[in-house]
């Protein structure tokens, strides 16, 4: 780590946006109403086949356009920091933001504040709500994200990844972070010094890996908060977290064993459990319903059912009395098995070596 505690005075903020134009103006809009609005918005337009460089730009925004990107988000992404870097002084962070989501007020000026008094932090990330879009999917996701914002607040900002929501960083970080690259102490990427590894599903759990290994921490803290998009059907949601959940395992199979990544392995070794648990439940009542006709409660399951039902109540305070109420009819049963069955999915293609698609 060779980042040094040095006052932000700048951000530039880029938006990689593929065919984004009902979504880009809000974007840009709520990084504007920013109290420390970022000194140049630069929306990364890729492979764009609808408006969105046009309403970019009518929005204000300056519009970089990928040439010949095959490599999607991280690619884009490479591109355009490669453009930029070179005339961005050190005192400038750069604020990394998905088209779909919009920042709160003060997510911009509490990034800066955090990263110019600590100078081992090596990205500023946030929470997110789920955008409300009237589905019942879209409501267990927002239910999930609430979730996820609790976790983060009792562990006071402490996160296992700086998802692609939105990340601010250092100019000096994402140099070290392009050098390393080139000598050796982190994954090669696409070999030619680029921030984001082109090679992975999940480049922004990669881009985790790859600050924690060079010694830095990352942060979500409590005043980083932001809306972003809901998968809108199953299917979408299937796609998502089973590239998800894959490129997870395969950045922890890319990174090894190592003084950063056992938690995360660890994590991986305890969903497995959960997989495990969940089919053993469901065995456990098809079997009662078969052998016995009828539901024979078990003292063991019944404990198991308890704890689930009160760690769904309890965790999901942020969305209100009523939703606690509903929770504890374990409506959302479903969409966890949902889940386990992705993660199930994730772990054999990886196992059997599948094609990745996405």
């Amino acid at each position: 780590m060779t980042g040094t505690a040095r006052e932000v005075r700048q951000v530039v903020a880029l938006i990689p946006a593929h065919n984004e134009a009902e979504n880009i103006t809000d974007a840009i809009q709520g990084l504007r109403v920013q109290d420390l609005a970022p000194h140049r918005i630069v929306v990364v337009a890729d492979n764009c086949t609808d408006d969105t460089v046009r309403v970019a730009t009518e929005a204000g925004a300056e519009v970089l356009e990928t040439v010949g990107n095959t490599d999607k988000k991280a690619g884009a992404l490479n591109q355009a920091l490669a453009a930029l870097l070179p005339e961005l002084d050190d005192d400038v962070a750069v604020l990394v933001q998905d088209a779909d989501s919009a920042l709160d007020q003060g997510f911009v000026s509490a990034a800066v504040r955090y990263l110019s008094r600590d100078p081992r932090l090596g990205a500023v990330g946030g929470t997110f709500r789920g955008r409300d879009d009237r589905t019942f999917v879209g409501h267990l996701q927002r239910n999930e994200y609430a979730r996820y914002a609790r976790d983060v607040r009792r562990l006071k900002g402490r996160c296992l990844v700086v998802t692609g929501t939105a990340a601010v960083l250092r100019v000096p970080t994402l140099r070290e972070v392009a050098e390393a690259r080139l000598d050796g102490r982190i994954p090669a990427g696409d070999g030619r010094g680029g921030i984001y590894d082109t090679t992975v599903l999940t480049e922004d759990n990669e881009l985790t890996f790859a600050l924690k290994h060079l010694g830095y921490t990352v942060l979500s803290p409590r005043e980083c908060t932001l809306t972003t998009e809901v998968m809108p059907t199953w299917r979408a949601l299937w796609k998502q977290r089973l590239r998800w959940k894959r490129g997870a395992l395969e950045n922890c199979v890319q990174y090894g064993v190592t003084r950063v990544t056992w938690r995360y392995w660890g994590r991986q070794l305890f969903t497995a459990l959960g997989i495990i648990v969940t089919a053993a439940y469901l065995a456990s009542i098809v079997w009662s319903l078969a052998v016995y006709g009828s539901l024979h409660v078990r003292p063991f399951w019944l404990a198991i059912t308890g704890i689930f039902v009160v760690e769904r109540v309890v965790t999901v305070k942020d969305r209100g009395p009523a939703r606690m109420l509903l929770a504890a009819t374990m409506y959302e049963l479903g969409y966890d098995i949902f889940l386990q069955t992705v993660h199930a999915k994730a772990y054999a293609d990886a196992v059997l070596h599948r094609e990745r698609r996405w």
